[in-house]
């Protein structure tokens, strides 16, 4: 089973969403019981909330439900996921000042797996306008899908 964690600053739209997109691919496929998905942030602003209304929205009318409710990253999760995507370069000096060691070694920018796009971070859309919301899920569909047919290749 592959164990994932998608993570952002305040894990109401990016995050979030990358999880809402990544089980809904899983599902389609029918693989949902080799993989653990779940998301979090780098602040514990937003712990208990839904994700933010515009991203719940965009995502509504791709057919994504998002319901996790944002939640801070922990020690535990560097040891409990095998693999961690962030989706900016801050977020990885973020983690880095929480455990630099398991950083080095489990995460990664989502954004390396776009095959369709080229970007080089998934950007927060927070201050932005419905375009952005909607180009980050352009974003983390590709990357999303392109990450779960790598995952299966390493199954068989």
């Amino acid at each position: 089973m592959f164990k994932i964690l998608f993570v952002c600053l305040g894990n109401i739209c990016r995050s979030s969403a990358a999880q809402g997109v990544f089980e809904k691919i899983i599902q389609q496929r029918g693989v949902e019981k080799h993989f653990s998905v779940d998301s979090a942030g780098l602040i514990s602003y937003h712990q208990g909330e839904l994700s933010d209304p515009r991203m719940i929205a965009h995502a509504k009318m791709r057919g994504y439900n998002l319901t996790h409710r944002s939640r801070p990253i922990t020690q535990k999760d560097f040891e409990e996921f095998d693999y961690i995507f962030a989706m900016d370069n801050d977020n990885i000096k973020r983690l880095s000042r929480i455990n630099e060691e398991l950083t080095t070694k489990k995460v990664t920018l989502l954004a390396e797996y776009c095959t369709e796009h080229e970007a080089k971070i998934i950007p927060d859309p927070y201050y932005g306008t419905g375009k952005d919301f909607d180009y980050v899920l352009d974003l983390l569909e590709d990357s999303c899908t392109n990450l779960c047919n790598i995952l299966l290749k390493e199954l068989n």
